[in-house]
């Protein structure tokens, strides 16, 4: 049976990388993707999508999609990022006294699939933020920026120093967004558009090799039914 994939994601860089690299590689297995912004707020008529500021936000976008959508074959997921997480989501403070990333990231999700309570809906936030994926093989953010390959060289050596990219922590001025700003500054500006090219570029097989929990979501995607 075919299935037919609702992603809510935080933003325009994740919508793109569902669109670019995760839709085409889903529907070769009948999984038929369909991504967008979860909807910050609805003024005048008019929706404002990307971001999340705070959890009922996020919550009453999954409920309005999925109430939208009961159809046997739908099936819903998340994509947004650990790193600045506003801190009124379910658990989040039993989340935090783990100083383990990956019990922290579970604990979360387990929690927001609770607060959901729908059987076809699979919640998914990504360690710590997407550019981890981008540093599962940093030297390909040459192929979009070839003219900072003296930084891109530093960033490939700090990232050495990692178990794995997922594990590039989460602070101001070290979450792996900032740690590529610091040296390729125009990437803050191009992030939404360079971003998915450059996973694009590093390819599925490395990104779900290099990021554990990324690699078990995928796999979970890739088994509905």
């Amino acid at each position: 049976m075919a299935v037919r994939l609702h992603f809510i994601v935080e933003g325009q860089t994740e919508e793109t990388f569902v669109n670019r690299v995760l839709r085409p590689h889903l529907a070769k297995l009948s999984i038929w993707a369909k991504a967008r912004r979860v909807m910050t707020s609805h003024k005048r008529g008019v929706k404002h999508r990307g971001g999340i500021r705070r959890y009922a936000q996020a919550k009453g976008d999954i409920k309005a999609w999925i109430m939208e959508d009961q159809n046997l074959d739908a099936r819903f997921t998340t994509m947004f990022d650990l790193y600045r997480l506003p801190t009124d989501f379910p658990d989040y403070e039993d989340a935090t006294r783990t100083s383990d990333p990956y019990q922290r990231v579970r604990t979360l999700e387990d929690a927001l699939s609770k607060d959901i309570s729908d059987s076809r809906f699979i919640p998914y936030f990504q360690l710590h933020e997407f550019e981890a994926l981008l540093l599962s093989d940093p030297q390909k953010l040459d192929s979009q920026f070839y003219d900072r390959s003296g930084g891109i060289r530093r960033l490939v050596d700090v990232v050495s120093t990692f178990d794995s990219p997922e594990l590039v922590n989460d602070g101001n001025n070290t979450a792996p967004s900032k740690r590529i700003t610091g040296v390729i500054p125009e990437y803050e500006g191009m992030k939404a558009a360079a971003g998915p090219i450059v996973a694009e570029k590093i390819g599925l097989p490395t990104l779900r090799l290099k990021c554990e929990h990324f690699g078990e979501w995928l796999g979970r995607l890739e088994a509905l039914k």
